[in-house]
């Protein structure tokens, strides 16, 4: 199982691109949907994630498991990550903590290559119209890595996106060792003395 690859900067600092392109705040729903399209995407254009997080089946749709803990507010934020960008939760929305100190993604953004800042744009241009509910109907009904967890929660294996985005089994088995390479090297350094 890969624990190690899950990046809160990366992921708060995502979070922030889409609160801005929206003019500061949005529905959680359709701030998660538009993070996990944008992860989806991350995986079928390189074969590895943009955030890391693990993947799991709810029944509004796939979601970013990590990332949506802290958007319910359950998890420490390490320094520069998920408190720096976004304000607590207010209800059903989220909102940037400082919308004025976010004055271009591109260039403010910095834990964001330029790749991830392009898979966010096009996610941005693709879905960014649509509402929380056409979020969930389109992830429901185009992301068949998805299965209905009946009101409870499904982890959802990378192997089964792999195959959802219709890799052959040898780019499948070729990205898993990449993931898998870079998940020991993430533990390592997570282990040494600091």
């Amino acid at each position: 199982m890969l624990k190690n690859l899950f990046n809160e900067k990366k992921a708060a600092q995502a979070a922030a691109y889409f609160l801005f392109r929206a003019g500061g705040s949005l529905k959680v729903l359709k701030l998660m949907k538009l993070l996990y399209l944008a992860e989806r995407r991350s995986f079928e254009k390189f074969g590895e994630p943009m955030i890391g997080d693990k993947l799991v089946s709810m029944p509004l749709g796939p979601v970013l498991s990590i990332t949506y803990n802290h958007m319910n507010g359950e998890l420490r934020s390490v320094e520069g990550g998920w408190d720096s960008w976004v304000a607590d939760r207010a209800e059903h929305d989220l909102a940037l903590r400082n919308p004025q100190a976010l004055r271009s993604p591109e260039q403010d953004l910095l834990e964001l290559s330029d790749a991830d800042l392009h898979i966010l744009g096009e996610t941005w241009q693709k879905f960014g119209q649509m509402d929380q509910w056409e979020l969930r109907d389109y992830t429901h009904d185009h992301c068949p890595e998805w299965k209905d967890p009946e009101g409870s929660m499904i982890p959802m294996q990378p192997e089964e996106l792999f195959d959802a985005l219709k890799f052959t089994p040898a780019q499948r088995d070729a990205a898993m060792a990449k993931l898998r390479a870079e998940d020991a090297i993430n533990a390592a350094f997570e282990a040494a003395p600091h």
